[in-house]
């Protein structure tokens, strides 16, 4: 079986590698549309989505993929040599889990799984398995500006770490969304950028509401966290999913001797009857685009710098945590197991 970015013995050549889609929504059709026309070394080779329409549009766009029934099918298809999982966040358990059975590479967009529990099942499975099979689909580890903002700080340019401000703002969510969704499918970006940019844990938490927004439908909405890593750094995270007035993300890394700002990449920028504007994207994609594209790119090639399971468990305990702190109005411990050895280095 063909791993992404692996060559069969005798070929001589590079392989294109025969990516199965599950979940053709939103994110699992930009996914296609990325590997079929953006991405080197890959086709998308099959297709399944509840919604037997949707799965037959984004085949015919994809070059004429397969579309499958039985996600379980696509699975263990000797046509297909990995999987993309971008369908709904209560699926991905089994169908990583069954990747992992199959022995084939899986890229599971976030969560992981929508319980701690239900992710520690499956580091459990490929800790079982012997070797890593399994990416979690954490794409801003990937954004030029992150990735800038890391190379900075590790190179000590602003000397040791003291403060990360981040602000995570969407136009408009579904009106009555849980308080607790703004933190599972909103900050836990931010959670993962947290432990990946400083290469330690989060150890404690804290949520502070204020007045929920008029626009916000009975959400409580915006919220503010505050994180402890372990070595004393201290992160904010604004979540606001009823801004109404575009989507932003940005952060500030503040140091001893300097700061790191991470913004928008330069759009272009209006100057006309003393007004100075820019345009802001109506949702994620067109922000990180770029981020997408360069996280599938590693994928096919194998080269390993995405979230492992590990990565997906450790934020998903993280947000449950968040998510105990916004109920309880309390600081609250995070706590992890020890890592298996199949994740350190």
């Amino acid at each position: 079986m063909l791993r992404p970015g692996q060559t069969p013995a005798g070929t001589g050549g590079p392989t294109v590698t025969r990516i199965g889609v599950i979940g053709t929504g939103v994110m699992g059709a930009d996914h296609a549309r990325l590997l079929t026309g953006a991405v080197s070394g890959a086709r998308v080779g099959g297709v399944f989505d509840t919604d037997g329409a949707r799965a037959r549009g984004v085949a015919t766009a994809s070059g004429g993929a397969r579309v499958f029934a039985d996600p379980y099918a696509l699975i263990t298809d000797d046509g297909i040599d990995a999987v993309l999982v971008a369908s709904s966040d209560a699926t991905h358990e089994d169908y990583v889990l069954a990747c992992v059975a199959a022995g084939k590479p899986v890229l599971c967009e976030k969560p992981l799984a929508p319980s701690a529990a239900a992710c520690a099942r499956i580091v459990e499975a490929e800790a079982g398995h012997g070797s890593r099979l399994i990416t979690v689909g954490f794409m801003r580890r990937f954004d030029p500006g992150y990735t800038d903002m890391r190379r900075l700080l590790a190179a000590g340019e602003i000397g040791a770490p003291l403060m990360l401000h981040n602000v995570h703002r969407n136009p408009a969510a579904v009106p009555g969304l849980p308080g607790s969704a703004l933190i599972t499918n909103s900050a836990v970006h931010e959670l993962d950028i947290v432990r990946w940019l400083f290469g330690e844990e989060i150890v404690e938490v804290a949520v502070h509401t204020p007045r929920a927004s008029a626009q916000a439908g009975g959400t409580r909405d915006p919220q503010l966290l505050v994180l402890r890593t372990e070595s004393g750094v201290l992160a904010d995270v604004e979540i606001f999913v009823n801004a109404r007035y575009g989507y932003e993300v940005r952060c500030e890394l503040v140091g001893e001797a300097g700061t790191v700002t991470v913004d928008a990449p330069p759009p272009t920028s209006l100057r006309r009857g003393g007004l100075n504007a820019r345009t802001l994207p109506g949702d994620w994609r067109p922000r990180f685009a770029e981020a997408y594209r360069l996280e599938l790119q590693d994928w096919i090639d194998g080269a390993g710098a995405g979230a492992t399971a590990w990565d997906g468990f450790a934020a998903t305990v993280v947000a449950e945590s968040c998510v105990a702190a916004l109920a309880s109005g309390q600081r609250h411990p995070v706590a992890l197991p020890p890592m298996p050895a199949l994740y350190r280095g």
